[in-house]
């Protein structure tokens, strides 16, 4: 357990290191679904804080959805015994998904956005500047193949970005950390899970595509989803299809063309 902990510090470290995702001064809400990478998250960053050359605060929330069969108790526990600043909000969020999404449509989106929005509300009463969600690395890869292959476009998570609103700066410290390790240091740890009653009983979700996809390719590339993340890392806008990616990039419109010269027929 303890070398697992080792390797995902320094990989979060890394990753905020890198793109400022924690500053002096920062109030930093911590989103708990209740999930192995929320667990993970607050724990890691509270292990972070205590060795921090700089000052910042956290706090922990979890959204009660009023899902059936929900039993936050655990957690709660889990908070309590863990003695760090941690609240606990009830919305009726699964009434409303339920009502207005059609039969065999995923709950996802507009519960992900009611979520949202309420976890923002609380973020801006308890003077939060910054919202830390748990997504890793698998979670990058699989959105960008699901952008690739049903929305038609380039897209992964990013590690930090600002909310339309502008209230908050969003952060994913462990974007580069691997699901399977999170994954082993949530059972080593012992984390109460609690299961997501509304997603888990839709089949065929097209995200469990994707990871069942990756899957399938790391039978063949054991090292598929670190190439993947290193993918992520070295993007070429030069050789995209872009015309705004390209001006952002400054390439020249024909920069990166070789040009074979024209070779008469043999005959």
């Amino acid at each position: 357990m303890d070398e697992l902990i080792r390797k995902l510090s320094r990989t979060m470290t890394k990753t905020i290191a890198s793109w400022s995702l924690v500053e002096p001064g920062d109030r930093i809400m911590v989103a708990l679904s209740g999930g192995k990478d929320s667990y993970t998250l607050f724990d890691l960053l509270w292990r972070a804080h205590a060795r921090a050359p700089f000052t910042f605060e956290l706090v922990g929330v979890h959204l009660d959805q009023a899902q059936p069969g929900y039993d936050g108790a655990p957690l709660r526990r889990w908070l309590e015994d863990f003695g760090k600043p941690f609240e606990i909000v009830r919305r009726d969020t699964y009434s409303k998904v339920v009502e207005l999404v059609p039969d065999g449509k995923s709950y996802c989106g507009p519960c992900s956005r009611m979520r949202r929005g309420i976890l923002y509300d609380v973020g801006e009463r308890l003077g939060c500047n910054k919202i830390a969600l748990g997504h890793h690395r698998d979670d990058a890869e699989e959105t960008l193949l699901l952008n690739l292959f049903y929305a038609g476009k380039l897209q992964a998570m990013p590690a930090v970005y600002t909310t339309d609103d502008g209230r908050f700066r969003v952060i994913r410290p462990l974007i580069e950390c691997a699901e399977r390790d999170i994954a082993a240091h949530a059972r080593a740890a012992g984390y109460p899970i609690l299961p997501c009653n509304l997603c888990g009983s839709q089949d065929s979700l097209r995200r469990d595509r994707m990871t069942a996809l990756l899957d399938e390719l790391e039978r063949d590339n054991p090292n598929v989803r670190a190439v993947m993340l290193n993918a992520m890392r070295n993007v070429q806008p030069s050789h995209l299809l872009d015309p705004a990616v390209r001006r952002d990039a400054q390439v020249e419109p024909a920069a990166d063309v070789r040009r074979l010269p024209l070779v008469p027929d043999a005959g």
